[in-house]
């Protein structure tokens, strides 16, 4: 089902709104993390960009998204509950022992989910191992990694990003969500990325860079991988961390904090919850 830019930036809004209401009703989450890839998980499941079934997530030629960035495992939720992948009542046990949704994602218990992640670093060395079976299996499926900026600090990605050329995977899609901040502080205070897409280039990948909150550009650029044959590709994704909530935005104290009941109220008047 094609979609409208209209309607993907609606489904992405309230992906937002659902990510907020699930870690603050679950007592504990990471929201400006999970906020800034909302608009990158919109175009991969709803822009027609990923091809996936929520009615037959095992089907053998599906597409594979990894969520190296485990910790903003809550939006992925959102948007897999929306597409069908598992009851959205779900994301009200969020935290609860009884929920298949934890902290990090599961992939033997919760349907779409590909790799358990969460322990950064591994996602793409993961993505790899996959995009290798399909090449050996003669499979025409992409895998799709999602990286956090904070883990392209750890030298098992860049180790990952000297191997994938090598094999030449055309069929690995690298996204890496470069809101320009970790953990604890900005990128630049801690140990900066930067000459970011030159490093990139320079390991033999197709670089692209895009704003990663406009739907429209997202899609065109998911679509149009791989742009040369024989080489993985990766997307630097300028994101915003904790867009949509303004005094989360580019704020680093507010990549654990969970907001107090006036900060939650304000948060939900932003995102038009209330």
């Amino acid at each position: 089902m094609e979609r409208s830019v209209d309607n993907l930036k609606d489904i992405a809004h309230r992906i937002r709104q659902q990510t907020f209401e699930t870690i603050c009703n679950g007592g504990g989450g990471h929201i400006p993390a999970s906020l800034s890839i909302v608009e990158i998980l919109t175009a991969l499941y709803y822009g027609g960009c990923l091809n996936v079934d929520p009615k037959n997530p095992s089907d053998p030629a599906r597409d594979r998204f990894i969520l190296s960035k485990g910790h903003a495992c809550v939006s992925l939720y959102a948007a897999l509950a929306m597409k069908g992948f598992f009851d959205p009542e779900e994301l009200q046990r969020f935290g609860k022992c009884s929920s298949i949704l934890g902290g990090h994602p599961d992939m033997c218990k919760v349907p779409g989910i590909e790799a358990s992640t969460g322990a950064l670093g591994h996602g793409l060395p993961f993505g790899i191992g996959v995009a290798m079976a399909a090449k050996l299996n003669r499979a025409s499926y992409k895998v799709f990694v999602l990286l956090g900026d904070g883990e392209c600090q750890e030298g098992s990605i860049w180790e990952a990003a000297m191997s994938a050329p090598q094999f030449k995977l055309d069929n690995l899609v690298v996204i890496v969500d470069y809101n320009k901040m970790q953990a604890m502080d900005f990128l630049d205070n801690i140990i900066p990325l930067e000459p970011f897409v030159d490093k990139w280039k320079a390991f033999n990948w197709t670089v692209t860079e895009a704003d990663g909150h406009d739907m429209e550009k997202l899609i065109e650029i998911f679509n149009s991988t791989p742009k040369v044959t024989g080489k993985p590709t990766v997307i630097i994704a300028h994101t915003t961390k904790g867009k949509g909530v303004s005094f989360m935005e580019n704020v680093p104290i507010w990549h654990f904090r969970m907001p107090n009941e006036t900060e939650m109220k304000t948060a939900k008047m932003e995102l038009g919850i209330i």
